[in-house]
């Protein structure tokens, strides 16, 4: 596994910000590229979610997440979904393939990397799903796992 610090380039992003269970996670992506597809914005990389705190800490309904895609253009939102700028900034990352429910195996890899590199994570985990669950079988997925990083 090849594990990285990245610079992040200054972008927006349509999103939706949610507090329940991660079933309704395929209904919110849809959403957020319906949006951006009907806006005409050019998307800049593929649809991510952000995810606030740990299924294995709180209750199925308490989970706080963010569901987004990262754009070009000129946009105000519309209903649930907002918009927002996300500044430049420097990410420990890697890309992980396989299931989705078990890219959290690499968190502490990333966590111990930081550690031993320097770095302190700054904000929470963001997930980038670089293929379509609907097109490739469920190990050959492929997820970019970022933490926001400051050097210490």
């Amino acid at each position: 596994m090849k594990i990285e610090i990245k610079d992040i380039k200054e972008t927006k992003s349509a999103y939706i910000s949610v507090t329940g269970p991660y079933d309704q996670l395929p209904e919110l992506f849809g959403e957020v590229v319906g949006y951006v597809m009907k806006e005409n914005l050019q998307i800049t990389e593929p649809p991510y979610g952000i995810y606030m705190n740990n299924p294995m800490e709180v209750s199925p309904e308490e989970l706080q997440y963010e569901v987004g895609i990262t754009f070009t253009g000129d946009a105000d939102g519309e209903g649930k979904v907002k918009i927002k700028d996300i500044p430049a900034h420097q990410a420990v990352s890697t890309i992980y393939k396989g299931p989705y429910g078990q890219a959290a195996q690499i968190y502490h890899d990333l966590i111990k990397y930081t550690q031993e590199n320097g770095y302190n994570i700054v904000g929470p985990v963001k997930e980038i799903y670089i293929n379509n669950p609907m097109e490739v079988a469920e190990n050959e997925l492929l997820t970019e796992v970022q933490f926001p990083v400051m050097k210490k």
